[in-house]
């Protein structure tokens, strides 16, 4: 019959955290294992003639906690499994369900082991920090290992304790992480044995200067408190959510609680040109803040619906989410894609598979496009789409022809001097140009942009040059513009 595995705690501190329950344990027990012996009890079990075996030399062996903790675990359920009857006695530093991994591990593989197991309390170091950093936890706080501390999930309205903080190194990068959210200078505690008389030590000091702290160890922890400041929250997107309720709310701003999804159409399409735009000019610093205009639309528009109670846009960041988790196997699964094109034929099989039966099939091939792309855009896609069932040229010069084609037929238009040339021969004539673009592997959209840059800037060059010689372009003749024209070709560079 195996054991009884039994997990206790020594409390935060030194003797006088033992429980009653926990020391008259550790008297009658058979056989005691200790997480570590770098503990302040560990003196005091050794005065009482209390033998125990400890695993400070697995974490010597390994390199991170997570094969020590796996190794502790399985060495305590094999000896469990061994026993005849009887305890196994596992005792941790604190509370045995507090920020105590090893807990975690036994109690789920003993559960599939079947073994018996069982916990007992003792003081966690959180009780001693309520006590010293002086703060209820009612109030709210939250508790992060230090190697799994992430910006993305602090509230600086909570309490926050950080704990095992075991080294300088440590120290440092929750240093970085929390200078993500609070100010350099933001006032924080480091706590030290705390509770443990003659060792304790608490020392407050501003952020920047966590990792200069000396003394860092098993028994070591930090503290940041809380603070309803506003500012602490600017990054969040709790708070962007929150600005952009109030600002639809009936004493919100009369302008936004107007809107609606038709009438934010325009602003959505013109604000990712103009994300589109800061691409082109490589300036960081203006993308950064139009990427916050295009946001402040996506917010908008999931606002509206989270009024009608049909979604909220943390519903549209957990379908997003999904989605991607989904449609990268490559990534999160067990597939594997050796390329950018395998993974994006990758994209394209699951997206197909999820359509399958959840919607009707397209009467067109060429469906699925958007109404509201751009022309050049548009015609480059269905172009795709064609091409993509055989309907398509198979040698460049037939294109070359076509686009040939199409122009005489526009000359020949305007020279008999018809009724007038129709949009739809013009038409004709730059769809047989995007054709071309295509086989040349040209985005035609991206051409576009390119050109247009170009003439601005030409244009722009020949007025300045005009205004610098005291000219005025009204008055210029086209001779003198054509000539400024050709010497910004050579002067400026293309992109």
């Amino acid at each position: 019959m195996a054991a009884t595995l039994t997990v206790i705690g020594l409390g935060s501190g030194d003797e006088n955290q033992l429980t009653i329950g926990i020391w008259k344990k550790l008297q009658a027990a058979d056989r005691l294992y200790l997480r570590t012996a770098r503990h302040p009890v560990v003196a005091f079990l050794q005065e009482h003639g209390i033998a125990f075996e400890s695993f400070d030399a697995v974490y010597d062996k390994h390199g991170d906690f997570s094969a020590v903790y796996d190794e502790i675990a399985e060495t305590l359920l094999a000896a469990a499994e061994a026993a005849d009857g009887g305890e196994l006695l596992y005792a941790v530093p604190g509370h045995p369900s507090v920020a105590e991994r090893t807990t975690v591990l036994l109690r789920r593989q003993a559960a599939e082991r079947g073994l018996a197991f069982e916990v007992l309390g003792g003081e966690s170091f959180l009780d001693q920090a309520f006590l010293r950093f002086g703060f209820d936890p009612v109030e709210g706080f939250q508790l992060v290992d230090a190697a799994e501390l992430d910006a993305g999930r602090l509230d600086p309205r909570q309490h926050l304790i950080v704990t095992q903080v075991y080294d300088a190194f440590t120290a440092s990068d929750a240093k970085l992480a929390l200078m993500e959210v609070y100010p350099d200078d933001y006032p924080v505690t480091v706590g030290h044995a705390l509770g443990v008389a003659g060792e304790e030590r608490i020392v407050t000091l501003p952020l920047y200067e966590l990792d200069r702290e000396q003394g860092y160890g098993n028994l070591s922890l930090v503290y940041v408190p809380r603070s309803d400041e506003e500012t602490l929250r600017t990054r969040s997107f709790g708070r962007l959510h929150e600005i952009v309720a109030i600002l639809r709310s009936p004493g919100g701003c009369p302008w936004d609680r107007e809107q609606t999804h038709e009438s934010l159409r325009k602003n959505l399409i013109e604000e990712a040109y103009e994300v589109l735009e800061t691409i082109d000019e490589d300036d960081p610093d203006h993308m950064q803040e139009e990427l916050g205009d295009l946001l402040l639309q996506v917010m908008l528009h999931a606002q509206i619906e989270e009024e009608t109670g049909a979604f909220t846009v943390y519903d549209v960041i957990g379908t997003l989410n999904d989605k991607l988790i989904r449609r990268h196997p490559h990534v999160f699964g067990e597939s594997a894609a050796k390329d950018a094109d395998e993974a994006l034929a990758n994209w394209q099989e699951i997206k197909k598979q999820e359509r399958e039966g959840l919607e009707k099939p397209p009467a067109s091939v060429l469906d699925g496009i958007p109404r509201e792309l751009p022309g050049l855009m548009k015609a480059y896609k269905l172009q795709k789409k064609a091409a993509a069932v055989g309907f398509d040229w198979t040698d460049i010069r037939d294109v070359f022809a076509k686009v040939e084609e199409e122009l005489e037929e526009v000359r020949e238009t305007i020279v008999a001097e018809e009724a007038g040339l129709t949009p739809g021969e013009l038409g004709d004539l730059l769809f047989s140009v995007v054709n071309l673009a295509r086989f040349l592997k040209i985005d035609p959209e991206e051409a576009m942009a390119a050109t247009i840059r170009k003439f601005y800037a030409r244009f722009r060059y020949i007025e300045d040059q005009i205004r610098l010689n005291g000219g005025n372009l009204d008055e210029t003749g086209l001779d003198e513009m054509e000539r400024l024209w050709q010497e910004a070709k050579s002067r400026i560079q293309e992109k």
